[in-house]
């Protein structure tokens, strides 16, 4: 771990994305990591500032910009990619988070927040998906019905799994929520789409760099 954490300061003071240097990088990377690994963001703000005052606001801010550096997945040819979605709630209302994971790489392709689950919806997110994808993979699905217009308007092949390499996509949501209930699964007050779109692609940005 300790080399992976090395390469990523050495990767993100390459980029300059903190141009205004008062901290040390490594401190906004750490404090960006212990809030993705499940610390709220006082509690993230509560630790460090034990050796140099941060305030959680600045958590966030390090949180949400550091996924304008991380590699993004590639656009390659891929075999295999399962594809899931899980409630959650913004503020009082169910929102629906929707997830694609390669199979071969157990890298997450796409997430994207929505407010409804239907055909249009899972068309969306699957042309999303296809963005990083050279060919036509394989599409690993639920029984879900609003998948089957959206992978046949697509000239997409696909398999009903409940279990197997469906497991890529229950997997990635099991780390998902283990995170999401430090909050109760519940997005704070006044959030928006927005914004949850945001901490949910530096989300996958984190995951992608720890477990690929």
């Amino acid at each position: 771990m300790q080399p992976a954490l090395s390469q990523l300061v050495d990767y993100v003071k390459s980029t300059k994305v903190f141009r205004r240097n008062r901290k040390d990088v490594e401190l906004k990377i750490l404090a960006a990591l212990l809030y993705f690994f499940g610390l709220s963001l006082r509690k993230t703000s509560d630790f460090l500032s034990l050796f140099e005052e941060i305030s959680h606001e600045s958590v966030r801010i390090y949180y949400h910009r550091l996924k304008t550096v991380l590699k993004q997945p590639e656009k390659k040819k891929r075999r295999l990619v399962a594809i899931d979605e899980t409630k959650i709630k913004l503020e009082k209302k169910q929102i629906f988070v929707w997830a694609a994971i390669d199979v071969d790489t157990m890298e997450c392709l796409a997430i994207w927040a929505s407010g409804g689950r239907g055909s249009f919806e899972a068309y969306v997110f699957l042309r999303e998906v296809l963005k990083h994808c050279e060919n036509k993979p394989e599409i690993v699905v639920d029984r879900g019905f609003w998948y089957l217009w959206a992978l046949k308007r697509l000239g997409l092949r696909y398999r009903h799994e409940t279990f197997g390499r469906r497991n890529a996509v229950e997997g990635f949501f099991s780390r998902f929520k283990e995170r999401t209930k430090r909050f109760w699964n519940r997005f704070p007050f006044r959030s928006s789409f927005v914004s949850v779109q945001s901490w949910l692609e530096s989300f996958m940005a984190f995951y992608n760099y720890w477990r690929c």
